[in-house]
């Protein structure tokens, strides 16, 4: 078996965000990444959940545990940060560039949590809290990671309506990728937090424009919708939910159960790879059925 089949994300270098917690869905990205053979660089903000009902995780741990899972000889690196600093995006794509000299995969996992409300209770504070983490970084780190994965330091100037045209023939094989992570909110309501759903669907309402600006530089970008996802914050003894609430979501999940950070995980490795190649521009929920209402 060759390495292209063994390990198709062999000799790219990966970008995952948000790489706090060993129960996190960026975690289980970015072990799924090193898994299929990438080098893999990852961000953390552990201050972030030290100051959530789930609490903050070992980083030290982390670090091991995701360097138990590359190849032998991948690159590994890391950067604490937090993502709400206007200049911290281009700081952290420098830094992973830095681990091997180029990148080829920018996983923008992370999120702002807490500190949310009502629309009749919301703030301008609120709402700049989530825009800078969950969408200003997002676009600022895929506009530094398509600078450097292109090569063009100078973006070219553009007026409504202008499309970049393609100069011929992508090569497939050669193409970045990039994955926002957007939220139930395109599915139904998500009371008490509109200040985090308002910052999520602005992902998702710009999949389709980011996709079609980057895609003449060799880059596909996809967003993701992982669904309910229990990272911990669904655990009886760390949630700021209802549990009564819970119990009754859960009996009407379509498989008895949330889903496990591997899930989204899987998919991202699958679409990181040259066979997910042809997925281009889409906005994908990956929920085991659950915004399909069965059950309930």
């Amino acid at each position: 078996m060759t390495n292209s089949e063994h390990l198709p994300l062999h000799g790219r270098t990966a970008l995952v965000t948000g790489v706090s917690r060993r129960r996190g869905i960026g975690y289980a990205i970015a072990a799924r990444l090193a898994g299929l053979g990438a080098d893999l660089f990852i961000h953390h903000h552990r201050a972030h959940d030290t100051g959530q009902p789930w609490g903050g995780d070992d980083l030290d741990e982390v670090r091991a545990g995701l360097r138990a899972a590359l190849r032998p000889g991948a690159a590994f690196g890391d950067l604490g940060l937090d993502l709400a600093g206007p200049d911290a995006p281009e700081r952290l794509i420098a830094a992973a560039r830095d681990l091997t000299g180029s990148l080829h995969v920018l996983v923008c996992n992370h999120a702002r949590s807490g500190g949310d409300g009502s629309l009749l209770d919301m703030t301008a504070e609120k709402l700049d809290g989530h825009w800078s983490v969950n969408t200003r970084s997002t676009l600022l780190l895929t506009s530094h990671f398509a600078r450097v994965f292109s090569g063009s330091e100078e973006a070219p100037a553009a007026r409504p309506g202008d499309r970049r045209a393609l100069s011929g023939p992508l090569d497939e094989h050669a193409t970045g990728r990039v994955f926002w992570t957007t939220s139930g909110q395109i599915h139904g309501p998500m009371a008490g937090e509109v200040a985090y759903a308002a910052s999520k669907a602005a992902l998702a309402g710009l999949t389709a424009t980011a996709a079609a600006e980057l895609l003449p530089l060799g880059i596909v970008l996809n967003t993701i919708d992982p669904g309910p996802v229990n990272t911990g914050y669904l655990d009886p003894g760390s949630t700021d939910r209802d549990p009564a609430v819970i119990g009754q979501v859960l009996a009407a999940t379509p498989f008895g159960r949330f889903g496990h950070p591997s899930d989204p995980a899987r998919l991202v490795g699958w679409l990181a790879s040259d066979e997910g190649r042809w997925v281009i521009g889409q906005v994908i929920t990956t929920d085991g059925g659950f915004s399909l209402g069965v059950g309930r």
